[in-house]
């Protein structure tokens, strides 16, 4: 039949007409409700003087582009400006009045997931290097995360004098969170959701606490690490005893859950860091990270930028995308960006086979144990429904033929305790938790629900190949509780993030590493350890890994050389905690990574492995105040109104002086090169490259000396002058050193490293080529 032939009658087309309208006002309406959240930053200093304060100028800009739209946050500390939900249109309409220095988009933030003092140097033979506890009790960290648990026991006041008078935050009360479930050591705990709210719909309250309550367990395991109470006969059922305390046990704690199940968000997290620079914290702990953007893009960066120049060392863990290069999330060089190591501490397992071989692996299971009977192994792609059965994931083990058997399932795809729980549920005895190629060596320690061992990969690869090869594979498993003296130690931890920079190439990152394997701290009454709802065991310490937790290893260090030397910038903080890292075991063998079992570099590390009583005292620092980071935009090539983004000020680089990536006076070296064969360009990339420092001291007078190691004779350094006398404390001091490269291929990596010491300290920085 032809278009042409039928027939429409006056009731059909009456109801098509109905039809396409209520399609046209549908799309329309989801045209309308597709909002989303913006961060609004108004350029303070020219507020119209129609307008009698700030507050009504904002909301007269945001009405004049959307009716409906309400503030979700103003700002006034960390950017002056607000937050609100917009279409993209109303966004693009706002951003080109007179005023706006950004409109930019929400971001989504993840969470990037004791023995360790004695392994830091911090044991009591060295309490007479550390600061007075009456200093350290007025220094506040500040955890941004999932909130706390307050009743845990490492949030106990005993012994801790008055709340410091510079403390002006709040114990937020919300559910299941009271005024009181504040004291002396945990002073301040406030919730930030209007973002995540704004996204997703208000809190649904029999999920999670809308409040500082924190039913994840995450933060409360960061805010114990960085500055924890000492609790005696702490563990987790047993593995790890001992005396759990956090870096700097006496400094007070304050609590900004910005973290909920549906993410961090980037309004929220600024909201909080604006609450927490009022508030008076000293350090700020950021656990968490999202993609790589440009400064001028990037909330977080922004906000630390303003912290930083209040005087707060802004911590950050520098993701968990490792070994793949350049997976770096906080790069901005005003954060401490911290990389994981592993602690000399571990968790063994063990695995019996049918042959009689033996093989080790590591897991805190501590349930019935399996019997020293053998009992039949399988591989999970065997018994399988799935073609990605050997993944273990939920609803792909065939029951029948997993009963009364060890499983060994292949890492990847859903997360570790997941997978035992899914062989648990389908009548499996135990698990066998097989590295592949992606995860190599690393071994990270989980409270399975069910006997289980996980294995690396040339361990899983000889389990497997015996199952595969014998007619009865057999096998059983057994817990070698903990074991300390772990060597080597520590190694750089797979799961690590690693540079180059790919935000800045001239900035070396990671700054540094610290323990983030296997870490014991406290833990919240609302999760059991593993997180799954399935399990209902409470512990009030847990152990887990992640850069999550090495970052507030460094948050309460910072905490530390606060305490002792008060006057500090967070730079010279930064600097001493990097200049006194060491890169190599006391063989002088250079710190392995576990990914490769090679030796790690600077691009895995930073300046290396925190060493805390160091860097109490490191002789000399490299400071570095807001006129500096000024300058490092100037040669970033930042306009006047980018500039001001982040700094608040008003500053024109000036095109009649050269500016340098290299001048910024940082504690490590990144040194992008073009060899003399190829073409020259831009600063950074050409043959020859003149970087300069200055150095401030801060110790007695001293003569310094500098000296030179390298992994390449295709660089030659110069540095003038070659020694620096300083006669009096806080005296500055200038070198350079000039970078020359010869030829080297392409996309090749070296390094070395420079130091100056005075025979007592040795204030040293890595040095990162790369040739382009």
């Amino acid at each position: 039949m032809k278009m042409k032939d039928l027939k429409f009658g006056p009731q059909l087309i009456a109801t098509l007409l109905v039809l396409c309208f209520c399609y046209t006002y549908a799309v329309a309406e989801v045209k309308k409700q597709t909002k989303k959240t913006f961060i609004i930053q108004m350029d303070k200093s020219n507020m119209p003087a129609t307008y009698y304060d700030h507050f009504q100028w904002y909301d007269s800009s945001l009405k004049s582009v959307s009716e409906s739209a309400d503030m979700l946050y103003t700002y006034n500390n960390i950017i002056h400006g607000f937050s609100t939900q917009l279409t993209p249109d109303e966004a693009e309409l706002l951003e080109k009045q007179s005023g706006i220095l950004s409109v930019l988009p929400e971001m989504i933030y993840k969470l990037h997931t004791t023995h360790t003092p004695e392994f830091l140097g911090l044991g009591k033979s060295d309490a007479v290097l550390l600061p007075a506890s009456a200093s350290l009790s007025e220094v506040i960290v500040g955890v941004l995360d999932t909130g706390v648990w307050p009743e845990i026991k490492s949030f106990g006041d005993t012994g801790l004098g008055p709340i410091p008078s510079t403390w002006k935050g709040s114990c937020q009360v919300g559910k299941n969170f009271n005024s009181s479930s504040c004291n002396r050591k945990l002073i301040g705990a406030q919730y930030f959701s209007k973002g995540y709210e704004a996204a997703f719909g208000p809190i649904d309250e029999t999920m999670e606490s809308k409040s500082p309550r924190d039913d994840d367990g995450h933060g409360t395991h960061t805010a114990t690490t960085a500055a924890g109470s000492a609790v005696s006969g702490a563990s987790l059922f047993g593995y790890a005893s001992g005396i759990a305390r956090g870096m700097a046990t006496e400094a007070r704690v304050a609590a900004y859950k910005v973290c909920w199940l549906g993410g961090c968000f980037s309004s929220d997290i600024l909201a909080a860091m604006e609450k927490a620079v009022a508030d008076g914290v000293n350090v700020m702990s950021m656990s968490i990270g999202g993609g790589l953007s440009d400064y001028t893009r990037d909330t977080v960066a922004i906000g630390a930028f303003r912290a930083a120049a209040q005087g707060i060392l802004v911590s950050c863990s520098a993701g968990n995308g490792g070994p793949s290069p350049g997976s770096l999330s906080n790069v901005a060089p005003w954060i401490t960006t911290v990389g994981a190591g592993t602690l000399d501490r571990d968790f063994p397992a063990f695995v019996s086979l049918g042959d009689g071989k033996k093989y080790s692996g590591i897991s805190l299971y501590s349930g019935k144990p399996l019997s020293d009977s053998l009992v039949p192994l399988v591989y999970a792609g065997n018994v399988s429904n799935s073609t990605s059965g050997s993944l273990c994931m939920t609803g792909t083990l065939i029951p029948a033929q997993v009963a009364g058997k060890i499983v060994i399932c292949d890492r990847g795809g859903n997360s570790r305790v997941q997978k035992g729980l899914v062989v648990k549920d389908s009548g499996g005895l135990g698990m066998i938790l097989a590295n592949t190629e992606l995860y190599g060596e690393e071994l990270v320690a989980d409270a399975h629900l069910l006997p289980t061992a996980a294995v690396g990969l040339r361990t899983a690869n000889a389990i497997k190949n015996y199952a595969f090869l014998d007619p009865k594979p057999m096998g059983t498993i057994a817990s070698g509780g903990t074991k300390l003296g772990v060597e080597p130690s520590p190694v750089v931890a797979a799961f690590s993030s690693r540079g180059p920079n790919l935000v800045t190439p001239e900035v070396l990152k990671p700054d540094l590493i610290a323990p983030g394997v296997n870490i014991l701290a406290g833990w919240t009454g609302g999760a059991g350890p593993t997180g799954l709802t399935n399990d209902k065991r409470h512990v009030e310490f847990n152990i887990i890994s992640g850069t999550s937790m090495s970052c507030p290893h460094v948050s309460g260090l910072a905490a530390l050389i606060k305490a002792a030397h008060q006057d500090w910038s967070p730079a010279a903080i930064k600097s001493a905690l990097m200049t006194t890292a060491y890169a190599t075991y006391k063989n002088g063998e250079n710190l392995l990574d576990v990914a490769t079992g090679q030796p790690s570099t600077p691009f895995d590390y930073g300046a290396g492995h925190v060493n805390p009583v160091a860097a109490l005292d490191p002789g000399l620092v490299y400071d570095a105040t807001v006129d500096d980071y000024i300058s490092f935009f100037c040669a970033l090539n930042y306009s006047a109104s980018d500039i001001k983004q982040i700094t608040t000020k008003d500053f024109i680089c000036d095109s009649s002086k050269k500016y340098s990536l290299g001048d910024l006076n940082y504690p490590s070296f990144s040194v992008p090169l073009q060899t003399a064969s190829g073409k020259e360009g831009g600063d950074g990339v050409k043959s020859t490259v003149k970087y300069t420092r200055t150095l401030t001291n801060v110790g007695a007078p001293a003569t310094y000396k500098v000296s030179m190691t390298s992994q390449t004779t295709s660089v030659k350094m110069l540095v003038e002058p070659e020694s620096l006398s300083f006669a009096k404390e806080y005296e500055k001091k200038s070198y350079t050193v000039t970078f020359t490269a010869t030829s080297m291929p392409s996309g090749t990596n070296s390094f070395a490293h420079l130091e100056w010491s005075d025979g007592k300290h040795v204030v040293r920085s890595p040095i990162a080529f790369s040739w382009t």
